[in-house]
């Protein structure tokens, strides 16, 4: 794969011709063009017939969205928050610190959790996803299910079916909304 040597480079349409010293103005001749491929290489033919991320890339995915979002949306209901908490004659810097302080403690606190429910979506999805070997609208469904039930089991039994039952409808909805999304929104 060192050089190319074939005939015809336009007949594989798998790789595409890379020549190293393209944007230098030297008289490199043809045979130091390298084939490469167009597709993402992988080990193993198994890992190549799977369309879906790692468990790893999952969990990373999950979590941080999870976290980020929280983050957001708890600093942002930090700020109405803080607006609420001004008292008559309090100075502008003062207003500025509550806001600041307000945004930044529901913003933590609200990130914390929902970064939580990200990470155990992903580890639910994923053990699911490897005991079932399939991945489809069931297998979001009950990790949200999972999701639910774990992240309020400290608070009882009928809490936690309350909040699976929440968790796998939220998924379900999740996943039904993200097919109607691609079926009528042609982007």
């Amino acid at each position: 794969m060192a050089g190319f040597h074939g005939s015809d480079p336009e007949s594989d349409k798998n790789h595409r011709l890379y020549n190293p010293y393209q944007n230098h103005e030297l008289p490199i001749s043809a045979q130091y063009l390298y084939k490469l491929p167009t597709s993402p290489e992988f080990l193993f033919t198994e890992e190549s017939l799977k369309q879906r991320r790692s468990w790893g890339e999952n969990l990373t995915f999950y979590t941080g969205t999870g976290y980020l979002g929280g983050s957001v949306a708890g600093a942002t209901a930090g700020v109405f928050k803080g607006i609420k908490s001004f008292e008559y004659g309090d100075t502008f810097k003062l207003k500025i610190n509550r806001i600041l302080n307000s945004s930044g403690q529901t913003g933590r606190a609200w990130g914390n959790r929902i970064g939580i429910v990200g990470l155990i979506y992903a580890g639910i999805e994923s053990g699911v996803v490897s005991y079932t070997d399939r991945d489809d609208v069931w297998t979001s469904v009950i990790s949200g299910l999972g999701t639910g039930a774990v992240f309020r089991a400290a608070r009882g039994v009928r809490s936690a079916a309350v909040a699976g039952a929440l968790g796998g409808m939220a998924a379900g909805a999740v996943v039904a909304g993200k097919h109607v999304f691609k079926r009528y929104v042609h982007i």
